[in-house]
């Protein structure tokens, strides 16, 4: 299994449960104006996979997995749902992939679920090509720290997820949010039973 550290989140505001699960590493810089306005309607929960914003950037971080940010993902949910109640969840980037993932693993706790942009390159036809093409142009010949006093989330991205979580494919067909969840998911092709697009950038 690999080093996520699955209950770091942020909880903030009031009404029905929102889980956040930001892109890249899982930092969830960028997003504070975003939760601001959303903590007005909904209970923000901010998911924070490897712990970067709660003291672990620049420890060691192993070779990451999808199905591991998203069970870290469903032990929150379960920490803050209230009995009987379901999520609204939303990823970006490498979070929408740990979305669609949640979505396929646990679709019961789930109201609904939009994935924006998951870098999910390999189900289009030149997916490899693609890939290849995203993981050249973001990992350059000098990328940024990982571990360490100086490591930058962006480190931590592209050592340790980049390559795995742009191999991913995400499950088909996926259930519909609600449903009872499913035995393990089949990997294969695209579904459309949630919102998402895929998309070669990052």
């Amino acid at each position: 299994m690999s080093d996520t550290f699955p209950h770091a989140h942020d909880t903030t505001g009031s009404g029905p449960v929102l889980l956040l699960a930001p892109g890249g590493a899982g930092h969830p810089m960028g997003l504070g104006p975003l939760t601001e306005r959303l903590a007005a309607r909904f209970t923000v929960v901010t998911y924070d996979p490897l712990g970067l914003a709660h003291g672990r950037l620049g420890r060691p971080v192993a070779e990451q997995r999808v199905a591991d940010w998203s069970e870290g993902a469903h032990r929150v949910l379960e920490e803050v749902l209230p009995p009987g109640e379901s999520a609204y969840v939303f990823g970006t980037s490498s979070g929408g992939i740990a979305v669609l993932d949640l979505l396929a693993r646990h679709p019961g706790r789930l109201a609904h679920v939009v994935a924006h942009e998951p870098p999910c390159v390999t189900l289009l036809p030149d997916g490899a090509r693609r890939r290849a093409e995203l993981i050249d142009g973001l990992d350059g010949p000098e990328p940024p720290p990982a571990e360490g006093g100086s490591a930058t989330p962006m480190g931590v991205f592209l050592a340790h997820v980049l390559r795995p979580f742009t191999a991913h494919a995400p499950a088909s067909p996926l259930p519909r949010a609600g449903s009872p969840s499913p035995p393990e998911p089949t990997r294969a092709a695209n579904s459309s039973t949630t919102q998402h697009s895929c998309s070669p950038t990052g």
